[in-house]
């Protein structure tokens, strides 16, 4: 799908599946009947429940994981606020082709596919301490592009990114989306010292003042402070929702990429799990404030969609002990 103008996208954000109560329910009526104690499993019965309902299937199945990992690069890192010069992004991106990244070890031990889309990155974005970091054009764009890699046939999807800087412009959307100034939300990202944690708590904070008209806004707080990558992950969120494919959603840069869709629909990140907590300051926050607690905490910081392909082994016990278990009836043991 291709959108063409922010109401169209606006439209779309607001059309909602809901999803299958039946397909939930059915999920939980097993899991009452299965050798354990009601509820000792934890998450892991609540994960599989979840899988049923955004997939609309009784017993879910895993047999297509995807990891899409988005590229864009960035004009605020004219302002310093990275440790790394943005050319990394174009040798990162080899790298995954080349199979030599954290990313290409987790995809294939978690049995998932992997897909790296490149977004225009010989063209960075504006300086959003100067103007917006996206027209609309660009903006729905990236947005499409997202939105177009998600197709049906898909089980569960893993969205990560890599963009250097990229922690500036998640910073300034989580500030704009939730409040409590710049500072709040800024961490050191890729490792800057304390003199580009001041740098980078500058340019968000220019940058919120620059495009305080867009505030109220979601879709144009998305366009002015964020980047191609965000906006791509943004798409994709929202692709997965109309066509039943459940997220996981990886660190600070892509849970803040999805979080518009959470501000403009009650319910827009619920077929998501946060599948982890990284080690960037104003993650658990956002997720304290989408009301998304994280599957692990391991302190990760590299983006890549790591830490969500890493919780994909979790939603594949889920799933395994919701299917393979014995009920009591089957294994001859006494219920209480």
């Amino acid at each position: 799908m291709s959108f063409k103008s922010l109401d169209e996208l606006r439209a779309a954000c607001l059309d909602l599946p809901a999803g299958s109560d039946a397909a939930a329910n059915a999920v939980a009526r097993r899991q009452d009947t299965l050798t354990k104690p009601q509820g000792s499993l934890g998450r892991l019965e609540t994960i599989a429940a979840w899988l049923a309902r955004w997939q609309g299937r009784d017993m879910p199945k895993l047999g297509r994981v995807k990891v899409f990992v988005f590229a864009g690069n960035h004009g605020v890192t004219a302002q310093g606020v990275s440790a790394f010069p943005s050319e990394v992004t174009v040798q990162m991106v080899a790298n995954f082709a080349g199979g030599g990244a954290a990313i290409n070890q987790i995809a294939r031990i978690a049995g998932a596919e992997l897909e790296v889309i490149p977004l225009d990155l010989e063209h960075p974005t504006g300086d959003f301490t100067q103007v917006p970091a996206m027209d609309d054009e660009a903006f729905l764009a990236a947005v499409s592009a997202g939105y177009g890699a998600v197709t049906k046939d898909l089980d569960l999807v893993c969205f990560g990114e890599m963009g250097i800087g990229n922690t500036t412009p998640a910073a300034a959307i989580s500030a704009a989306l939730l409040g409590g100034g710049a500072e709040k939300w800024t961490g050191r990202g890729t490792g800057v010292d304390d003199a580009g944690l001041v740098r980078k708590i500058t340019a968000i904070e220019a940058g919120l003042k620059r495009h305080a008209e867009a505030l109220a806004d979601p879709l144009k707080i998305a366009a002015a402070l964020g980047g191609r990558e965000l906006a791509a992950i943004f798409g994709s969120t929202l692709a997965a929702r109309h066509l039943g494919v459940p997220v996981l959603l990886d660190g600070f840069v892509c849970t803040a990429a999805a979080a518009p869709l959470a501000k403009l629909h009650p319910t827009g990140l619920a077929h998501t799990l946060a599948a982890h907590v990284s080690a960037e300051s104003g993650h658990r926050r956002l997720l304290e404030g989408l009301g998304l607690p994280p599957l692990l905490d391991l302190g990760m910081r590299l983006g890549e969609g790591s830490g969500a392909c890493l919780a994909v082994n979790i939603v594949r016990s889920a799933l395994e002990c919701h299917a393979r278990m014995a009920s009591f009836a089957e294994a001859g043991v006494s219920e209480k």
